[in-house]
């Protein structure tokens, strides 16, 4: 079964909630940040031609969006210890044509989930954020390992269409089949609705 969030899942995000009695709490707003997962140089060219064509372009569209509404984006990249890439190399960096900015926050990992043994979880909640969306790669690895860790942390927790890179270009689609994943025109209206409120 597809799932795309749908605009049934988009009505219960951002519509008011039934009453709640004094004695329940009122529901969390929305608070979002996006991570950007490991686009860096020394992994894109293992990735699927299709994938970077569409990722790559969307990755920014996505960068912009989080910028307009004023909400964190978050650069993670992958080292495998012993391996690399080592950081200050061109192979650690993302391409420069990728539109995360020096003072955007970075996390680097050394496990597929980026909140294993990092301090991407402390650096969400300073910045009081409850809900991730995911883009980059590899949408089969390190984007579908730290989706499940976020779950794990409690965070709402989206991937973001056509902004994943994989491999192969059917196992991507895959994981945005088996995922609570979003589109651009659902996310913008998210976003603004969550500006309004």
């Amino acid at each position: 079964m597809k799932r795309v969030v749908s605009i049934w899942l988009l009505a219960i995000l951002i519509l008011p909630a039934a009453p709640f009695s004094a004695e329940s709490e009122p529901p969390a707003r929305m608070k979002p940040a996006l991570l950007v997962i490991d686009v860096q140089n020394a992994y894109l060219p293992g990735m699927s031609e299709e994938d970077k064509k569409e990722g790559l372009e969307m990755i920014n569209v996505y960068i912009r969006m989080f910028r307009l509404f004023g909400h964190p984006v978050i650069r993670v990249y992958h080292v495998e210890p012993g391996v690399g890439p080592e950081r200050g190399t061109e192979a650690f960096e993302f391409p420069p044509t990728i539109l995360v900015k020096p003072d955007d926050p970075l996390v680097v990992k050394n496990y597929g989930n980026a909140f294993k043994k990092t301090d991407l979880d402390t650096i969400l909640k300073q910045k009081g954020v409850n809900t991730v969306f995911l883009c980059g790669l590899s949408s089969i690895g390190c984007v579908l390992a730290t989706y499940h860790g976020a779950m794990d942390l409690d965070y709402q927790t989206f991937m973001l269409k056509s902004a994943l890179i994989g491999p192969r270009s059917d196992l991507t689609r895959a994981v945005q089949e088996i995922c609570d994943t979003i589109d651009y025109p659902a996310l913008l209206l998210l976003l603004q609705q969550v500006a309004a409120k």
